[in-house]
């Protein structure tokens, strides 16, 4: 069709220079520390013969997908902040989504395995070697891949074959189902509650498995003494902040009706670039292994 777009400009956050040199300079910084940090975990877990527990696999893979996530969205939105149009290709503006749906669906999934890593530690301690085996861990990472693409399909394909004629200008920093249904030339209802059910089902189910993961560690240590609650909630308190910081606007965003986008962008900061930043900090902060592991590895 000669009249479809073939590019979207995508609207950011300000119209302002100055405040997008602002922008330019505080995004590149939290993009810069992602890709440091996440790497930064990458590279000692797989260097480390000590940090060999399915724990520290599982975290390997959160680092790799966070890294993989917020360079989705965060170079075309920086990259944006210097220029008077951030165009991007219809192609491009497809990739984006599906990427941004592929790298943040299994990010959920990894979360919710490590909920049950922890659940095992803790309830199942004898038993642990025998559950959470090598293979099983493989297939639990394998299935949060296979999941995602299956999920983030579902997402892209109704979008990017709905007819696009008019208006190209789409009101985020990077290309959602949302902001692109509002532009579509035709009746998007169905494709809008599809939307919302696919994302909403999975953030919301794994978060509910999350809390149930939570309340039952929490119940089976009722009558343990504190050191026995200090040791559970050390090696779980990390794993709370970042579901908590990961799934609280991630649910918030997939489960609302597409309406204004405009609160939608500032939530969307938070999960594709705060809540992928701070992963390493939470974990390595609270975590005496890895914190020698990375003075081993720096020193060498």
């Amino acid at each position: 069709n000669s009249s479809s777009v073939k590019e979207f400009i995508l609207l950011g956050f300000s119209h302002n220079r100055g405040v997008q040199k602002i922008y330019f300079v505080v995004f590149l910084l939290f993009y810069t520390l992602t890709v440091a940090g996440n790497l930064l975990i990458v590279l000692t877990v797989t260097s480390s013969r000590h940090l060999n527990s399915p724990m520290y696999f599982f975290l390997c893979h959160l680092s790799f997908v966070d890294i993989c996530y917020s360079s989705v969205t965060a170079p075309k939105m920086i990259s944006g902040f210097l220029v008077e149009n951030n165009t991007i290709s219809f192609a491009g503006c497809i990739g984006q989504l599906f990427g941004f749906h592929f790298f943040g669906c299994t990010e959920i999934f990894i979360l919710t395995a490590m909920a049950y890593d922890r659940y095992v530690a803790i309830c199942r301690p004898l038993r642990y070697p025998a559950l959470m085996s090598r293979r099983l861990c493989g297939r639990m990472v394998g299935g949060s891949w296979v999941g995602a693409f299956l999920h983030s399909t579902l997402q892209t394909l109704p979008t990017a074959l709905l007819p696009f004629c008019g208006p190209n200008k789409v009101a985020h920093y990077f290309c959602d189902v949302h902001p692109l249904l509002h532009l579509a030339c035709a009746d998007t209802r169905v494709e809008g509650l599809v939307t919302v059910t696919n994302g909403g089902v999975i953030s919301l189910g794994c978060f509910l498995i999350l809390v149930m993961s939570y309340v039952v560690i929490l119940v089976s240590l009722r009558g343990q003494k504190s050191a026995g609650w200090h040791k559970a909630l050390s090696t779980c308190g990390s794993h709370i902040t970042v579901v908590i910081l990961f799934f609280g606007p991630c649910t918030f965003v997939s489960i609302r009706p597409s309406g204004d986008v405009s609160e939608d962008r500032s939530v969307a900061v938070f999960y594709t670039l705060i809540a992928p930043m701070l992963n390493p900090l939470i974990y390595t902060l609270r975590n005496r292994e890895v914190k020698g592991a990375m003075r081993k590895l720096c020193s060498r």
